[in-house]
Formats: C-alpha cells, structure tokens, sequence
C-alpha cells in the first residue's frame, strides 16, 4: 500500500452522490454531524478511498472514508 494520494475527479460523481458526500460529514474540531464541507479533493491512499475537504463552519479539514458500495 502505498503512503502517495493517487487522485479521482470528484465531480464525475452524479450530482446526487456528491452532494450526499459534501452534506454528510463529521467535522472533528467542531464535534458535530452533517456541517457540510467545501472544496472536496477525492484521493485514495494506503488502499483506502477517501473524500477531503474543509469545514463550512470551522474552515478546518475535514475527511470522509468511503466505503466500497460508493466508489
């Protein structure tokens, strides 16, 4: 497994999928659910496919695990 990111163009997701993603989030700093994130990046890294991006309240980093059924 590699440590490198290897890339996915979020935006090829279904306009649905991705607003699930951006909407139901867990922002650690914040301590609460589904705040949404911005400006997502999908990468995965270490065999596991993950969506990033930044808090809309906190402005603090935010990551989300997929599962296989969304990739």
């Amino acid at each position: 497994m590699s440590e490198e990111k290897t890339y996915f163009e979020f935006s090829e997701r279904s306009e649905e999928e991705q607003q699930s993603l951006l909407t139901h989030t867990w922002c650690d700093n914040c301590q609460q659910a589904d705040l949404g994130m911005i400006e997502p990046q999908e990468y995965e890294q270490f065999g596991l496919r993950f969506v990033e991006g930044t808090c809309k309240v906190c402005a603090e980093p935010v990551f989300t695990e997929l599962s296989d059924d969304e990739f």
